[in-house]
């Protein structure tokens, strides 16, 4: 069992966090996430974080945060990165297809693997810059991390959004001091603070709707 900030369990910060208990395979399952992405770190570089701890408060619980905002059948997770939030979002949500896009091709082997390894159906991953991702099927929730300006991941996400669709974008400072106004196509749904365990630092998500 992991601990972290305050000494409260993995478990019991997740259920704060999203409103919901982890099942044991779901809690043995981010837990070996984890390890995999401690251990490809060490060559691939996929963070700058090293710390284990760290890992688990600004990677695991910072992604988890998202969770309740995510809506729809079909998730997309652009800059994916590590696979983050798309991989705690696949393990917690197994009836949502979940995509996660990145350019960089060490990071989307490490996604491919993690996927294999963890057995997840849902989930699968993309190479590709994201203005030449061309999806099959729309999606009804585009989610970054970080990613880039909000106006600039609006542009990125409204080709690939449904009609309706919600962008979902975890931000830090809230408002942006550049980039961070609502572009023509999208109407600014709600802006909400979230509070991390052990992050000491703002994190919002601002979540805008496609139409």
């Amino acid at each position: 069992m992991w601990e972290v900030a305050g000494r409260l369990s993995l478990k019991r910060v997740v259920s704060l966090l999203i409103d919901a208990s982890l099942t044991q395979e779901q809690q043995q399952k981010l837990e070996q996430y984890l390890e995999l992405l401690i251990k490809w770190n060490k060559t691939y570089n996929l963070t700058a974080i090293r710390d284990r701890q760290k890992m688990v408060t600004h990677h695991i619980l910072d992604s988890l945060s998202v969770i309740p905002y995510l809506q729809g059948e079909r998730l997309i997770d652009l800059g994916s990165g590590g696979g983050l939030p798309g991989i705690p979002a696949a393990l917690l949500y197994p009836e949502q297809s979940v995509v996660m896009l990145d350019s960089n091709v060490k990071k989307t082997r490490f996604i491919q693997q993690a996927i294999l390894e963890l057995g997840l159906k849902n989930a699968s991953v993309v190479h590709s810059r994201v203005e030449q991702f061309q999806p099959e099927q729309p999606f009804d929730t585009v989610v970054s991390r970080a990613f880039t300006s909000l106006s600039q991941f609006l542009r990125y996400a409204k080709p690939l959004l449904s009609e309706g669709g919600r962008v979902v974008a975890m931000k830090g400072k809230w408002p942006e001091p550049e980039g961070g106004e609502v572009i023509e196509g999208f109407e600014l749904e709600q802006v909400v603070p979230i509070t991390v365990p052990g992050i000491d630092a703002e994190r919002h998500l601002v979540i805008c709707r496609k139409g």
